[in-house]
């Protein structure tokens, strides 16, 4: 016998400010659902949220919740006020005999029940709404980016909690690694329109790029039938006959239904410039130690960054990622040792706190209002790496319309100001970036743009985030922070650190137990097995080949533009550009190839 469902929204219609959100909209949520809400920032996957959870009134529908359900939601900004702690918020809901859901979700997601909900900071608070969620356990949970602000080691402990529940959830996140272990339905918000797919996150993309491709081709043979119905209509001289009026008519629908399309988002026009070239040594520390009081951060520590590595710090929230980083730039001396910077240094920064961005002032205040942007005596112009620029037309690349550059930053959404603020920063030419939780509230789409963008930047990066995937994809080395001033560099990104830890572990295990046995014989097979292939090599030579195509690739379309005998008087910058492009792509391909050959002839010689 088929179940009741948890949650039933028909025909749902919903209008902000003349613009549609949603049109005719109908979805069922089952017993035991875990689906995937995915969609462009802007889209309207928080209202829908809402919607779902009651809290907002569609202009037209009808919303039906089977009776016994109960329906939780966790929004991105929970309503405090009337508490005086975070814990008499999370508590506000439960009888007194389950009081200790909410000690063991404030546990696992790390918050301080005791906090004044008058100082807590906007992490502190969506933990705590978290918690309150968890511990409340609805047969419906509506979450709304339930990871951000929360580290490796919560969103693990939260990942565990969902996989063991047998209730249904929606779950809006930026987070793939998070989507892809948990889901098994996907919705998908695109232009007012809601499809649903019965798998989970992984195959979420395909999905969307077999939809887009057929659209495509949709749109182009309409395209080609408007064309040529235009054709004869002009050329045609009977198509003013009584009898051909209906297909005159005809084309007039066509064109009418072209003109009905809505356009697809496109990606943020973001662009990277490494600004004067620093030196091939960016930062060398040696033996630092930092403490406050009985807290040490760091104990003789030493690593030295170059020029293009892309360096993740990662560790449970208050370990000191951020102290140990402003050590590094030498914004706060370490107790013990010294960092030694190199030369020509540009910094950019991307602060999570975005306490560069003031909720009052207007997206081309926030501009505009930027000293090192400010153009002398144009009101209306942006310097953008050393360019003048209009103000919307700027904003127009980071995907806001003309209407909201003079509306204030408190309007926008979280992915919209993390766009804002990525605006300010890839404005000014830097040589070194430093990204403190940049993915927090980005889209999917936008967050693929960045990670191409910083695989690309010529410049070092330095990156704080909890976002898994995104470290797999950008990081070259990563530092794990695990408290008592532990700090240790592990080659790769996220997965390659857990990999090196967990091999060394059970290494240490080995060797304590067969320490006292070990012979001359086990001990020459240790040693040659040293010079087999690390984790890291052999990941590394697995990836090499799709490093090359890439590189092949991306020689061939530069040298196909440069083929252009024209391009030199036409357009001398890009050729310019083109031709320093071509000559890096080659460089570094000749590495790749030289570097693939000496791993393999290492596999080689194990086998």
């Amino acid at each position: 016998m088929a179940r009741a469902p948890l949650l039933q929204l028909t025909d749902i219609s919903l209008t902000f400010g003349g613009e549609p959100i949603f049109h005719d909209l109908s979805l069922v949520v089952q017993p035991g659902d875990r689906v995937a809400l995915v969609g462009r920032n802007g889209s309207g996957k928080s209202t829908l949220l809402k919607v779902m959870a009651g809290l907002v009134e569609p202009d037209k529908g009808v919303r039906v919740v089977t009776p016994g359900i109960s329906v939780g939601y966790m929004e991105q900004e929970p309503d405090m006020k009337g508490f005086t702690t975070l814990g008499d918020y999370a508590v506000s809901e439960l009888d007194a005999s389950e009081m200790y859901r909410v000690e063991m979700a404030g546990e696992g997601l790390k918050f301080d029940p005791d906090r004044p909900v008058a100082t807590a900071s906007g992490g502190e608070r969506r933990r705590a709404a978290l918690a309150k969620l968890m511990a409340e356990a609805p047969d419906l949970m509506l979450l709304d980016e339930p990871t951000n602000h929360l580290d490796i080691e919560a969103i693990g402990w939260l990942e565990n909690e969902l996989k063991q529940t047998r209730k249904g959830f929606v779950l809006i996140s930026h987070d793939r690694a998070f989507l892809r272990e948990l889901t098994r339905a996907t919705l998908w918000i695109d232009r007012g329109m809601t499809r649903r797919q019965e798998t989970g996150f992984e195959h979420f993309e395909a999905w969307r790029d077999k939809v887009w491709e057929d659209e495509d081709m949709q749109r182009h043979k309409l395209d080609r039938k408007i064309k040529s119905e235009a054709r004869w209509a002009v050329e045609g001289i009977s198509a003013r006959r009584t009898r051909n009026q209906g297909r005159v008519r005809a084309l007039q629908d066509l064109r009418a239904e072209r003109a009905s399309q809505i356009r697809r988002q496109g990606t943020a026009a973001m662009a990277l410039e490494a600004g004067p070239s620093s030196g091939r040594k960016v930062i060398e520390a040696i033996d630092i130690s930092k403490g406050y009081g009985d807290k040490l951060i760091v104990k003789d520590f030493s690593i030295k960054i170059q020029r293009r590595d892309r360096v993740a710090f990662v560790g449970p929230n208050g370990v000191g990622k951020t102290t140990l980083l402003k050590m590094l730039l030498k914004e706060i001396e370490p107790d013990e040792g010294k960092v030694v910077l190199g030369t020509n240094l540009v910094p950019a920064v991307f602060d999570q706190a975005r306490a560069q961005l003031h909720p009052e002032m207007t997206l081309w205040e926030s501009l505009t209002g930027d000293a090192e942007m400010r153009v002398s005596g144009q009101a209306d112009q942006i310097m953008v790496r050393g360019v003048p620029r209009h103000v919307v037309s700027y904003l127009k690349d980071f995907l806001f319309d003309e209407r909201q550059a003079r509306a204030p930053v408190k309007s926008l959404s979280g992915g919209e100001k993390a766009r804002l603020l990525l605006a300010k920063l890839m404005a000014r030419e830097s040589n070194l970036l430093v990204l403190d939780e940049p993915t927090n509230d980005l889209d999917i789409e936008t967050l693929d743009l960045l990670q191409e963008l910083l695989d690309d930047y010529d410049g070092t990066v330095l990156l704080v985030s909890h976002d898994r995937d995104f470290l797999d994809r950008v990081a070259t080395t990563t530092i794990a922070m695990e408290g008592d001033g532990r700090a240790t560099a592990y080659a790769g990104g996220w997965s390659d650190y857990r990999a090196q830890r967990a091999a060394g572990a059970s290494g240490d295990s080995d060797k304590k137990q067969d320490k006292s046995k070990q012979s001359k014989t086990e001990l020459k097979q240790e040693k040659a097995a040293k010079s087999r292939l690390s984790f890291t090599e052999k990941h590394r030579l697995e990836k090499l080949p799709a490093v090359m195509e890439r590189l092949q690739a991306e020689i061939a379309k530069l040298e196909e533009l440069l083929a252009d005998p024209a391009l030199f008087t036409r357009e001398p910058v890009k050729f310019k550009k083109a031709t320093e492009a071509l000559t890096s792509r080659q460089a570094t391909l000749a590495k790749a190839e030289e570097e693939w050959l000496a791993l393999a002839e290492k596999a080689e010689s194990e086998g």
